[in-house]
């Protein structure tokens, strides 16, 4: 990804508009920083220079037998190569885990997506409140039935708990 095209990912957006869980955000911004700061480490490092001139040590110093030795020291330097093996085994384990919790993501968010949109289709098939009559109330909760048949019967004509919440509203 260019530096371009990172600077426009709004990445707050991006995280909350994917559901990431709390880990996959908090390690996804642990990466960021880390590699932020190795970008800053590396450029600071490439703007100094890289050569000695000893030419200059020459004629600053008397003993010329050290910056002699520091010469030869620094021309016969061969870097330690590293095997990196065991670092790309890590970062690959590391990817093979976020794939995979990525994939659990993806499925427990296209469940919530068939939930959501099933209960959207009831939304909009529903009738209007208005519309609505006991009959249609008794049918979808047959408790309701079943609670007001049992009240006739033992002839308690109110609710309990109705004066107490919107009081009574009989004149006498």
């Amino acid at each position: 990804m260019s530096k371009a095209a990172a600077a426009v990912v709004d990445f707050t957006r991006l995280y909350s508009s994917l559901g990431l869980g709390k880990e996959t955000v908090a390690a996804l911004q642990a990466f960021r920083k880390r590699h932020r700061d190795a970008q800053r480490v590396a450029a600071t490092l490439s703007s100094q220079p890289t050569t000695v001139d000893f030419a200059h040590y020459r004629s600053v110093l008397k003993n010329k037998a050290v910056v002699d030795e520091a010469e030869r020291l620094i021309s016969s330097f061969k870097p330690v190569t590293y095997d990196v093996s065991a670092h790309v085994k890590a970062i690959e384990a590391f990817e093979v885990k976020a794939v995979a919790k990525a994939k659990e993501t993806e499925a427990q968010i296209d469940i919530e997506l068939k939930d959501l949109s099933a209960t959207l289709k009831n939304i909009e098939d529903a009738r209007d409140f208005e519309d609505l009559t006991a009959e249609d109330v008794g049918q979808a909760h047959p408790r309701i039935i079943e609670a007001v048949e049992t009240m006739v019967k033992k002839g308690k004509w109110t609710v309990p708990g109705y004066k107490e919440r919107f009081g009574d509203l009989n004149l006498m």
